[in-house]
């Protein structure tokens, strides 16, 4: 299956109008926005856990990355609610579930081959970001591995430019906003090569957002010849 494959394309993806997809665990559907594969692919997805819901232990050895939207997401490590984000580094693996229901933002193998650090920020954690012009808050979520990972609240009515030199990647959480003319709301996800800066228009709710700087597919990705993820 190959589904918005082209990195060299803006693409936007208005999540919350697409269907669910069942995914092989009963009560655990998925919203596909990027895939390389079948049911073991280079993915991102947002999932939804139904309450009691579960899937079977399984391997990571491409890495796996999420955001808790809402809910609360739980494994063998502990209990993850929503603003929680997690890296699950190449080589690891758990059996993930929900008591109550969730919905996550995933994405899975696009890790750098040797990023090797496991990372939890808890909802309210992360540094300080730089409060630019239009930026009511920000929090550093992950940098490294040529990534910088942030969540920002975006001031109502404002202007917002994000530079990007290497690839932006983004999810409207709350509010919205537009860009090149087009209206993004909640679960609106956004991805702009490398070159094309983003400049947005905030609606008079504001906007509260997740978004990645980085290679939309770094050149050390890990190799994906026998993938043996799930979600």
């Amino acid at each position: 299956m190959l589904l918005n494959e082209d990195l060299s394309r803006r693409t936007l993806v208005h999540a919350a109008a697409l269907d669910w997809m069942p995914s092989p665990a009963r009560g655990v559907d998925r919203r596909m926005l990027f895939r390389i594969g079948e049911e073991k692919a280079r993915a991102t997805s947002i999932v939804r856990y139904a309450a009691g819901s579960r899937f079977a232990h399984h391997a990571h050895p491409g890495g796996e990355e999420f955001l808790v939207l809402d809910g609360v997401f739980q494994d063998e490590s502990g209990d993850f609610p929503a603003g929680a984000y997690v890296r699950n580094p190449p080589g690891s693996g758990h059996a993930p579930r929900s008591a109550s229901g969730c919905t996550i933002l995933v994405k899975l193998w696009q890790f750098k081959a040797d990023d090797r650090q496991r990372v939890v920020i808890m909802p309210g954690e992360g540094e300080d970001g730089e409060l630019r012009a239009g930026v009511a808050s920000s929090k550093i979520l992950f940098e490294g591995a040529g990534e910088r990972v942030m969540l920002e609240t975006w001031q109502p009515n404002a202007q917002v430019t994000i530079a990007n030199p290497q690839g932006l990647e983004l999810l409207v959480l709350d509010g919205g906003f537009t860009e090149a003319g087009e209206a993004l709301a909640r679960w609106s996800w956004l991805r702009l090569p490398a070159g094309q800066d983003l400049h947005a228009k905030i609606g008079p709710a504001g906007a509260r957002v997740w978004y990645k700087a980085a290679p939309l597919l770094h050149a050390d990705v890990c190799a994906f010849d026998n993938p043996q993820s799930q979600s």
